[in-house]
């Protein structure tokens, strides 16, 4: 350094040009590392508000707070708010709202059945027996035959019996093959013995349509006419 000459002062961004390239990436990639920051933070910002959203919509439903809390710690999907928000509309308590999504969850699912729930309570089923349809992972499955076998008539205590056999997996006759059985006048009690022989389908179609031709010929019968002899 020559007499005189100003002396330079050192910095990170000075020096050689390989220096000035390294404080070039340096800043790039904190620049892109802020931008991403930033987006993430406006990601989770849309997140929150949605889910409050979508809470504050199945809060309008008149559903206690205790229970949105509960609801809340299980952290419901999108599916579930609006499953729930359906289902609470209809008039379905809070005890059972909650009580259906933990089925669900305890069958490692969402709770995706309001519609079901919906058919049964219409169909005069209590919380109780929908709850049990749950938790034994089938209201789904359940649900359009035990309406259907309200409509057939059969007294509460016979539909009870029935559906708990179909809840257990032991094999009982479909709602259309009792509709039938009924037609040929066969009781409530003839119908809860044939249930409890434990028939096959095929052995309870052949039932049915033995019991069927039998009405069908007994309604086809000659029936002589009495009058006055001819003179």
């Amino acid at each position: 350094m020559r007499w005189g000459e100003p002396v330079r002062w050192s910095s990170t961004c000075g020096g050689t040009g390989s220096a000035g390239l390294g404080c070039g990436l340096y800043n790039r990639d904190m620049r892109n590392s802020l931008l991403a920051l930033g987006v993430c933070a406006l990601m989770l910002s849309g997140c929150q508000k949605q889910s409050q959203t979508s809470y504050d919509s199945l809060e309008r439903t008149g559903m206690w707070s205790s229970t949105l809390d509960e609801l809340k710690a299980l952290k419901l999907s999108d599916l579930e708010i609006t499953q729930l928000t359906k289902l609470k509309n209809t008039g379905a308590s809070d005890d059972l709202c909650l009580a259906l999504v933990k089925a669900a969850r305890a069958h490692k699912h969402e709770f995706a059945s309001a519609d079901s729930a919906m058919d049964l309570s219409r169909a005069g089923y209590s919380d109780a027996q929908i709850l049990e349809m749950a938790q034994s992972d089938q209201m789904d499955i359940l649900s359009t035959e035990a309406v259907t076998l309200k409509l057939i008539g059969l007294s509460n205590t016979t539909v009870q019996y029935i559906i708990h056999r179909r809840i257990q997996g032991l094999p009982t006759l479909t709602s259309e093959q009792i509709g039938r059985l009924k037609n040929t006048a066969m009781s409530e009690k003839q119908i809860i013995e044939i249930v409890n022989e434990g028939l096959t389908d095929q052995q309870a179609e052949t039932l049915i349509a033995r019991r069927e031709a039998e009405r069908d010929h007994s309604n086809t019968g000659f029936v002589r006419v009495h009058g006055r002899r001819p003179h």
